[in-house]
């Protein structure tokens, strides 16, 4: 149909990916014009159909979802980009918003939530589900990490020593405990073990 809403799916995961697709198909009026593996395939195949909307996993090989959005945006700023993610981290939430997506879905919504999502989104709406807002709620509110703890804290996460951080950042080992204090009080823990698993929780950091 000429009027049907016009969609790419980009998801690393070929069932996955394919399912949505076959969900989309199904629906009267939406239609799938290209599938991507990759975040830079997704990125060329918009540059391509120009697609009305975008559903795109936040984690994906070569370009993030987030940075797929990012690049798309600076090109296009009015596509519309839902991020489709098993991920409940708030700074995950806060990155994809912050890099222009119009929606952030839970991978466990169902095949109504799903098509209800992109014709909102495709409508000018905007789609964030509670549990997703409450987490987003909690992140507009908490302090942020510098460039700098968000460097310490990765190698916290790795099991580096303040002495083996100061050694890799070129700082003084002084420097790294003032660091880790401020790391402490900003996420609101007393020990690098809580430090570790409040950063890997809310996204911050990843496990390579």
């Amino acid at each position: 149909m000429s009027d049907s809403i016009r969609v790419i799916v980009a998801d690393d995961h070929p069932v996955t990916r394919e399912g949505m697709a076959a969900i989309i198909d199904s629906a009267p009026d939406m239609t799938v014009v290209g599938e991507a593996s990759d975040g830079q395939r997704a990125v060329e195949l918009f540059r391509e159909h120009h697609p009305d909307v975008l559903l795109i996993d936040l984690r994906m090989p070569r370009l993030s979802g987030r940075e797929a959005t990012a690049a798309i945006l600076a090109e296009q700023p009015e596509a519309r980009v839902i991020v489709l993610s098993a991920l409940q981290g708030d700074e995950d939430i806060y990155g994809a918003l912050q890099a222009g997506a119009r929606g952030y879905l839970l991978k466990d919504l169902s095949r109504e939530e799903l098509l209800e999502a992109i014709r909102a989104v495709y409508a000018g709406q905007r789609r964030i589900p509670p549990p997703v807002a409450v987490k987003l709620a909690e992140r507009m509110t908490a302090s942020e990490l510098t460039a700098r703890e968000t460097q310490v804290v990765k190698r916290m996460v790795a099991g580096r020593t303040n002495r083996e951080i100061a050694a890799e950042l070129s700082i003084s080992e002084a420097g790294v405990k003032g660091h880790v204090n401020s790391i402490f009080a900003k996420l609101g823990v007393a020990d690098r073990t809580q430090a570790v698993t409040t950063a890997l929780r809310r996204g911050i950091v990843q496990l390579e």
